[in-house]
């Protein structure tokens, strides 16, 4: 796995010194602190703070007036696979698991993985059928339980063939 993988965004400047608000897309703000730079090092994190709402506030060496933050807005902060983590038996990075093409444990092609959504319970895997069909729902969602997502490896998903019907 070598490609980057998406932690936050910058949505906009916070201030006038160059600090920029962001769109935390992991566990929280102190997540991004155990990385030092961003985007194959064209960012350097000097300091981050919870914001208070789901979000964070962050300096970057780069950015020193509000201006240099503005022209931030919009930039995703990524870096690679190999600086996360690992992963304990079950868990899974979303960006392991977008763009996989998704099968039936009865060897049927469905689809591709086209987002991971969670609404509180669980996370939901949102499939889009391929080929799309002309008439009815051209993506559909499945939970992801043992039941429903029986397996995934870097190269497919496998769902159970009775969440894949219409």
């Amino acid at each position: 796995m070598t490609k980057p993988v998406t932690l936050a965004a910058i949505i906009g400047a916070h201030g006038v010194t160059g600090e920029v608000r962001l769109k935390l897309f992991g566990e929280g703000a102190h997540t991004l602190s155990a990385h030092k730079s961003f985007n194959d090092g064209a960012l350097t994190l000097m300091k981050v703070r919870d914001d208070g709402k789901g979000g964070a506030i962050a300096r970057f060496a780069q950015s020193t007036s509000r201006a240099d933050a503005e022209t931030l807005r919009g930039t995703a902060l990524t870096v690679s696979r190999d600086a996360l983590p690992p992963l304990a038996d079950g868990e899974f990075y979303h960006a392991d698991v977008l763009g996989l093409p998704v099968v039936t444990d009865a060897g049927d092609t469905v689809g591709t993985v086209l987002a991971i959504e969670n609404f509180g319970a669980t996370d939901i895997i949102e499939i889009a059928r391929e080929p799309a069909p002309e008439k009815g729902p051209k993506t559909f969602m499945v939970p992801m339980i043992p039941a429903a997502v029986i397996a995934w490896d870097d190269a497919r998903l496998v769902i159970g063939a009775a969440f894949a019907e219409d």
